[in-house]
């Protein structure tokens, strides 16, 4: 098992990696900018190295200043959290080259999975179905015209690199394509710094669901059942649950399998999410994160399974040691996530908390790096805590996270608190009556 791992992310994910690391027997080393020398998993490390200014490229995408760090401290892997270079493959391959165990899939694999193109191609060979699209990138508008005639309208123009939701545009028709080519282009380009970009259909109401899955690079893979992220703002996920309320027991059977079978044949080591639109009962596969993702909370909590622990152990080398029916699947679990925004208009909003108190209780797990004082910097993500709660039941996991949701304080800053609040009272979430569309309805005032 490793002696020392570095951290090379912030935030809340930071801090749960670090614990995870402390209950294994691992020393910890925090990497920070200036602008998070005050934060909480800095204080919690066994060590911390500032690597930078507040700009991520000068410090959380500094590859050299991080390996650096992990040199210069002695640590002997390193966990990239998500986000920031957490599927970079080359960071991968340079930690390698410097005798440091990277926490994460091989750097193959990560490259593999982040050209959306190839990773599409390799579902197809891997026997995962796809929503029909193209066959390969469109360099300009005209191409993408004549892909168009053999896919059908209404088509989605997406970023071959990268996730998100940046580079993605809708064309509902010959006369928008064009416009929707040029603009994700220069978005993909300004976001990913890759202006490729290809086409598929675009599904009217899907759900987004994704399969958690580890491999172990010994010929082991298993699942860990299905997320539901289908509230999104943006493509951005808002809201997660396990178990989908949507599926049967016989399509999360065959989601399972689908997903095992696949990751076999790939022969895939460590924790991956294949994810999937869903609609009219069919599955179809869009990407896979070679990552440990945000919303992986709600799946600990239906398994009662160390997900980073896991992560960290098969890093090590270690096999898995178990197998599919020793999982354990009980209840229900739903993610709030909350960001420091304002709760419409969803305009960032960094600067001091002036008073913060978590939610507690049975069945009540918060993530955050949040504390009365802490100044919520204005150069990252403004994701600043995730409320995961479980019942025994989703009427019960509902009951519980309204009465969690109205205990949770945090002043001083705008934070979206009250747009949870409204969202779990809504009848359509809580028939489960939604598509990927229904948020962007919803806060529009639309239902």
């Amino acid at each position: 098992m490793f002696e020392k791992v570095l951290i090379a992310n912030r935030g809340e994910i930071a801090l749960r990696i670090l614990r995870a690391c402390r209950e294994m027997g691992i020393q910890t080393v925090a990497v920070h900018s200036t602008a998070d020398a005050d934060a909480m998993h800095v204080r919690l490390a066994d060590e911390s190295v500032c690597i930078g200014p507040p700009p991520a490229a000068d410090s959380y995408l500094n590859i050299t200043a991080i390996l650096s760090a992990a040199a210069i401290t002695g640590a002997d892997a390193i966990h990239p959290g998500v986000g920031f270079l957490a599927e970079n493959a080359r960071f991968a391959e340079q930690a390698a080259e410097n005798g440091i165990v990277f926490i994460g899939p091989t750097p193959d694999h990560i490259r593999l999975m982040g050209d959306k193109i190839a990773a599409k191609k390799a579902a197809r060979e891997l026997g995962l179905p796809l929503v029909p699209g193209g066959d390969g990138p469109v360099r300009d508008a005209a191409e993408a015209v004549a892909q168009a005639a053999a896919i059908g309208f209404p088509l989605l123009v997406k970023a071959a690199a990268g996730g998100g939701g940046r580079g993605m545009k809708i064309a509902r028709s010959d006369g928008e394509l064009p416009q929707a080519v040029r603009l994700a282009q220069g978005e993909a380009l300004a976001s990913f710094g890759d202006p490729t970009v290809y086409l598929e259909r675009f599904l009217g109401h899907p759900r987004h669901i994704e399969l958690q899955i580890l491999g172990d690079g010994h010929g082991n893979v298993v699942h860990f059942g299905e997320r539901d992220c289908t509230p999104q703002r943006r493509h951005q996920k808002v809201v997660e649950e396990a178990p989908s309320p949507a599926l049967n027991a016989a399509e999360r059977a065959a989601l399972g399998a689908l997903g095992v079978g696949a990751m076999n044949a790939l022969g895939y080591r460590s924790l991956g999410t294949l994810e999937f639109l869903y609609q009219d009962g069919k599955f179809y596969f869009i990407e896979m994160n070679t990552r440990l993702q945000v919303e992986h909370p709600v799946t600990e909590m239906i398994t009662g399974v160390d997900l980073v622990r896991e992560q960290i152990r098969v890093a090590a080398g270690a096999p898995l040691g178990y197998g599919q029916a020793d999982i354990p699947f009980s209840g229900h679990a739903i993610e709030c996530r909350i960001n420091a925004e304002h709760p419409r208009d969803f305009t960032p909003a960094p600067g001091r908390v002036n008073e913060y108190h978590a939610p507690g209780g049975l069945g009540v797990r918060v993530e955050s790096g949040l504390y009365s004082g802490y100044r919520v910097p204005p150069y990252y993500d403004s994701l600043i805590a995730k409320l995961v709660v479980h019942g025994r039941s989703r009427n019960e996991c509902l009951m519980r996270l309204r009465r969690a949701l109205s205990e949770y304080v945090i002043e001083g800053i705008d934070t979206t608190i009250p747009l949870h609040r409204d969202i779990i009272a809504a009848p359509a979430f809580i028939d489960g009556n939604i598509d990927i569309h229904w948020l962007e309805r919803f806060v529009a005032g639309g239902g």
